[in-house]
């Protein structure tokens, strides 16, 4: 798989926050917007899955309230 170079134009407080949350992991701000993208993306696909799995068994899908997301 390879790779592609995405261009954003976000406002100077925005960088800096995401500046201070990569530092606290150690991490470049590419990288921890990356992992951001990528968790959000797997979440979205489990609770689908969850919810396909649901429907096949006859339960009653439950609908992902971003309130219960673990970030």
């Amino acid at each position: 798989m390879g790779s592609t170079v995405l261009s954003l134009r976000i406002d100077g407080e925005l960088l800096d926050r995401l500046r201070r949350h990569a530092a606290r992991r150690g991490m470049t701000v590419q990288d921890y917007v990356v992992q951001t993208l990528v968790r959000d993306d797997f979440d979205e696909r489990f609770h689908a899955a969850v919810d396909e799995t649901e429907k096949f068994y006859g339960a009653e899908p439950r609908h992902a309230d971003p309130a219960d997301r673990v970030t």
